[in-house]
């Protein structure tokens, strides 16, 4: 076999000199004819084109659970590739047993995909499996004909199951019928693998990818032909750690990653609950902060997060790195302070004073993978009823994500009491431009504007206030 792109697909080794731009699930469909991975809305929304991608993580391998329509082929070098055929054995394994036993499954074009993410939520579950999480394992799939009570008899069952049995190891789960008995020699086979040229033959390309989740949807059919390059190859550029006061996220980090770390989630408590309402889980496996801020999305729900908190940008041409305070960056929609050429590689968080509470709200149409109508952020010190600091952040209001300075100075060395943040409602008012448009109208979005400040304050200090202090009497 020759090729420059060579990966482990299921359980045997692939070459392929396809553009490295090409899509995972045509791939699939087309050359390798596995039709099990089906297309569905090519957007990451239905779950019906879900993979497993597994990379060596030391002497293991780490799997996690993907669309397939947003993950493209120069992403598989020495990697593992694993799609429904893959996980297939002479018996039903342990998930399909449990979707056949609950009649959780009719037509049975949203079940390949549905086998692949349970499979993938226990395989990577460790001692945590739960039926919540299972639930949050099935977000990203739409399935109308089944009928969810179905899949969730089955999930109860698969947990029950799980829990009385040893699943430590690999060989654990192959003994319990979840994976087939190839996974074993996969660590050893990926170390094998022919390298592939990390530029991907391009020197001077059109498109930078991290995650991808974006740049799939908007550009998908350009990929295919366009110059591309990945940053996956920079792994300087993944992980999070504290240090001389400053949280350093690397951009390549992925959603998934920032709801789970131990710096984040001490500096926000909540950040799991709010990292589940956005996207799904498998787009969370994929998608990166850095993608999130470069987007310059007026609704991105990280880049909106880190405005409130002062965030700075290390950008990186030719060797060469500038820093750029993020509240700055956006110039319009769309549009950014980055140079030509530059690439995102780190995001420097200033750690909070002791005593700051932060919290993020967003409105969506739908509770889970839906863009945000309206979002915001807020960092915030009270000490004896008296509001010290404020850092105020909100999206969906302007043409970009706007850190709203007048208001967050208007809080400073007040009391925190309802008429204090009643006082902020005209000054909140004049700092946003929100137009009508297919998440709400402008009246609508102003309005949840206001509510959203109701809520950071009765989430972060109900000690202090609650929302029935601002309910109207009559």
């Amino acid at each position: 076999m020759t090729g420059q792109i060579c990966f482990l697909l299921n359980d045997r080794q692939v070459c392929t000199s396809q553009a490295p731009g090409v899509s995972v699930l045509t791939y699939l469909r087309q050359a390798e004819r596995l039709i099990g991975t089906k297309e569905g809305c090519r957007e990451g929304a239905c779950g019906a084109c879900t993979v497993l991608l597994g990379e060596l993580d030391g002497e293991q391998v780490s799997y996690k659970v993907v669309p397939a329509c947003l993950l493209l082929l120069g992403e598989l070098p020495g990697k593992h590739l694993v799609t429904i055929e893959g996980l297939n054995q002479a018996q039903l394994s342990l998930v399909q047993n449990a979707l056949v036993d609950f009649g959780a499954t009719q037509c049975g074009f949203c079940t390949p995909g549905i086998v692949v993410s349970l499979t993938g939520y226990l395989l990577a579950g460790g001692t945590d499996i739960s039926v919540a999480g299972i639930k949050q394992a099935l977000s990203g799939h739409l399935c109308r004909c089944t009928g969810y009570a179905a899949l969730q008899r089955a999930s109860a069952a698969l947990v029950r199951f799980i829990s009385q049995h040893s699943h430590a190891s690999i060989s654990d789960l192959i003994a319990l019928t979840l994976l087939p008995d190839y996974f074993q020699t996969i660590p050893a086979r990926l170390r094998q693998l022919p390298k592939t040229p990390s530029d991907n033959g391009q020197t001077s390309p059109e498109f930078w990818i991290a995650g991808g989740t974006d740049l799939c949807v908007q550009s998908g059919p350009r990929l295919a032909s366009a110059p591309v390059r990945f940053l996956s190859q920079f792994r300087e550029m993944k992980g999070i750690s504290r240090r001389d006061g400053q949280i350093h996220i690397g951009a390549l980090t992925t959603f998934a990653e920032l709801a789970v770390h131990p710096v984040i989630r001490q500096l926000i408590p909540d950040i799991q609950g709010y990292m589940a309402r956005l996207a799904s889980w498998q787009i969370r496996q994929q998608a990166t902060v850095g993608g999130n801020i470069m987007g310059a999305s007026p609704i991105g729900d990280v880049s909106n997060l880190l405005v409130a908190l002062d965030a700075r940008l290390i950008l990186q041409r030719d060797g060469q790195r500038r820093t750029v305070p993020l509240q700055g960056f956006y110039r319009g929609y769309k549009d950014t302070a980055q140079h030509p050429g530059e690439i995102l590689i780190e995001i420097v968080v200033p750690v909070p004073d002791p005593g700051v509470r932060i919290n993020v709200e967003k409105v969506s149409k739908r509770l889970s993978v839906d863009c945000a109508s309206v979002n915001s952020a807020i960092a915030v010190h009270c000490e004896s009823g008296i509001i010290q600091t404020c850092s105020l952040s909100i999206g969906g209001v302007a043409p970009i994500p706007l850190f709203l300075k007048q208001t967050s100075a208007y809080f400073q060395h007040k009391p925190l009491t309802k008429e204090t943040i009643q006082g902020a409602f005209p000054i909140l008012q004049r700092e946003i431009a929100p137009i009508s448009d297919i998440r709400g109208s402008a009246i609508y979005k102003r309005l949840l504007a206001r509510q959203l400040l109701i809520a950071h304050f009765t989430q972060l200090f109900p000690e202090l206030i609650t929302v029935r202090d601002f309910h109207e009497t009559h």
